[in-house]
């Protein structure tokens, strides 16, 4: 793919208003009402398939709250402390391929905030009771409010490709939309990238937004 795609301006910070709801609204709203301590629930654990959106929301979420003056804590699959305060903001994504060695300071770190005022905030890509984890810690994990990530299916792809392409000035043509959901990276993430690649293209060669300039795009 031309360099094009590696120069243009890096994708928008995750937030919960640049979020493609799909069938997820009243999961956005849980999640806005959460980072805005506006929301009873201490205890959210989000579930689905990879692209399904869970990192986009968990950061999204993280930022919102660390602006509203929270003492937050991050953590990915790699981490092994789980030392956060009973009083923090705690996310943990994709909590599913955590080794067995640090579940345990996990369910600690799940205890400390039961027992004080802190919310926890974890992803994984199934059920809490299919994850492959000690028994104990898929048994808090589902204590909390849980909801599933939906993916977006081609339609809602489609109309989220056509407002972004409308928002930069430009008209999408339902053959380009095809094209880019048969032959390019389906997450959305990468498919807005791809058109706002596409689109400065078009503006570089001076050439309208067609089938044909995508192709000259993907295979450059």
């Amino acid at each position: 793919m031309k360099q094009l795609l590696l120069d243009i301006a890096h994708a928008p910070a995750p937030t919960l208003d640049n979020f493609v709801p799909g069938r997820n609204g009243e999961l956005v709203a849980a999640l806005y009402a959460l980072a805005n301590d506006a929301s009873h629930e201490r205890f959210v654990y989000l579930w689905g398939a990879a692209g399904c959106g869970r990192s986009h929301l968990l950061r999204a979420v993280a930022d919102l709250a660390r602006g509203n003056g929270r003492r937050m804590a991050c953590y990915g699959a790699e981490e092994s402390a789980f030392d956060a305060g009973a009083d923090t903001f705690a996310v943990a994504d994709d909590v599913h391929k955590l080794a067995e060695a640090p579940q345990i300071p996990l369910f600690n770190l799940y205890n400390r905030i039961h027992a004080g005022r802190g919310v926890l905030l974890t992803s994984g890509d199934a059920a809490p009771a299919q994850l492959a984890l000690r028994a104990d810690l898929r048994t808090r994990l589902s204590a909390g409010l849980v909801y599933q990530v939906h993916g977006l299916n081609d339609d809602e792809k489609a109309a989220a490709l056509r407002a972004h392409a409308e928002a930069r000035g430009f008209h999408l043509t339902d053959d380009v939309r095809a094209y880019l959901l048969r032959h390019a990276q389906r997450d959305l993430p990468s498919l807005l990238t791809l058109l706002d690649a596409l689109d400065r293209y078009s503006l570089q060669t001076k050439r309208a937004v067609t089938v044909p300039l995508l192709r000259e795009l993907l295979k450059g």
